[in-house]
């Protein structure tokens, strides 16, 4: 087998490419993203009406939300992020399973007496319950399955036990596959695939219960992502990130070296088109980049590369301009082989919307200028609707990539 490297003009965005593949989404492109959180939620839901073959690569290294006490209680990565890409991936038509969806999607009320939450998890794994009732075998024992070993596994009667207040089924099930498995996702997730019929490819950056910690301008520096981010109730950022790493636990942040499983590296050298994307510029995109071995295996993949900066308000981007946003992602891109790899090896383009979106200190002029030296373009297409403002409207935004494929 041959490869050869084409180069070509294309039309931005071509709606002739995005309607052949709207036609035939199972030979869709594979369209890699490094992401968290939800921004990307949307975005991944209207993709799949055009590929089914997108790869999201997923930070298990939140530590804030309903599943930090699945993390607290079994000592795992973070799932709460993989369940929603799930979710947004999968087939809610009766061509998939609406049941699995629904009670996958279903959470435990945030209040209520703890006996009586146990007592519905248990109906839940006796088939008792209507959300499970509604689902045809051989699922429905596939499901009970997995919700009865949590049951074992998370002491429900104990005082020490798991909290199921607020608890998301879907949760409950990726951890019992990760515990039944030997401490591994990638089993549960095959499965959790199936039985929602997921339209693309989720995989955890990583298998290890590890944080993230960041050092600030000023010097300080914070362990645990729900501490950071600004979000959820945590305090706004005071000072400028400036670095992040990996850590062993929110109070231990001394740095941890992780390396790039193989079955991860693959993943990135078979894409053909690679997005950072929007969402939390530290904790959702730069956390996927952490691993040693990611960025020489985006180096070593020849498609195009296209960093999609936020257009709305990120707390982490305090003091952060979009010039510096692209320095510090090519940073942690090279931190491989800083001498060896450049920037045009993991970053081909950066698009923005000058006219709908809204930037930190501005989208700079002379952003273009600058970065072209680097042999990187800045394209400057519509991508914030009326509807969608001040964020990205991904009606207007996955055709984009869609034709860079």
């Amino acid at each position: 087998m041959a490869r050869l490297l084409l180069t070509r003009q294309v039309t931005l965005p071509d709606p002739v490419k995005v309607e052949r593949f709207t036609r035939a989404p199972d030979l869709g492109p594979r369209i890699l993203f490094f992401s968290g959180g939800t921004a990307l939620r949307d975005a991944s839901t209207d993709l799949a009406r055009h590929t089914h073959n997108s790869v999201h690569l997923i930070t298990p290294f939140d530590s804030g939300g309903s599943s930090a006490r699945l993390r607290q209680a079994f000592a795992m990565p973070a799932v709460g992020d993989l369940r929603n890409r799930l979710m947004a991936l999968a087939d809610r038509s009766l061509h998939g399973n609406p049941a699995v969806f629904r009670l996958f999607a279903f959470r435990l009320p945030a209040e209520g007496d703890r006996a009586e939450l146990a007592d519905t998890l248990t109906a839940l794994a006796r088939g008792r319950h209507p959300l499970v009732r509604a689902i045809p075998d051989p699922l429905r024992k596939i499901v009970r399955s997995h919700i009865g070993a949590f049951i074992d596994h998370a002491g429900l009667d104990k005082d020490g036990g798991f909290d199921p207040h607020g608890a998301s089924l879907g949760n409950i099930v990726l951890a019992a596959g990760y515990l039944q498995n030997r401490r591994h996702l990638d089993p549960v997730i095959f499965i959790f695939s199936k039985l929602v019929q997921v339209r693309g490819v989720v995989r955890p950056i990583a298998n290890t219960d590890l944080h993230l910690a960041v050092k600030l301008a000023d010097g300080r520096i914070i362990g645990g992502q729900h501490r950071f981010t600004g979000k959820n109730g945590a305090p706004p950022l005071t000072a400028r990130i400036d670095d992040i790493w990996l850590c062993k636990s929110p109070d231990d942040t001394a740095p941890v070296d992780l390396r790039l499983r193989a079955k991860v590296r693959e993943l990135i050298t078979t894409a053909e088109l690679v997005c950072y994307p929007v969402g939390s510029f530290y904790s959702s995109v730069i956390a996927n980049l952490l691993p040693s071995g990611v960025g020489a295996a985006l180096a070593a993949t020849r498609c195009p590369k296209v960093f999609v900066p936020n257009t709305g308000n990120d707390p982490e981007l305090l003091g952060h301009t979009l010039e510096l946003q692209v320095e510090r992602l090519l940073r942690h891109l090279r931190n491989d082989a800083p001498e060896a790899i450049t920037p045009r090896d993991v970053l081909d383009f950066v698009l923005v919307d000058s006219k709908g979106g809204r930037y930190p200190g501005g989208a700079p002029k002379s952003l273009a200028q600058r970065l072209a030296g680097l042999g990187i373009r800045v394209l400057d297409c519509p991508l914030v609707s009326r509807q969608s403002a001040p964020y990205i409207d991904e009606r207007l935004l996955n055709p984009v990539l869609l034709s860079l494929c």
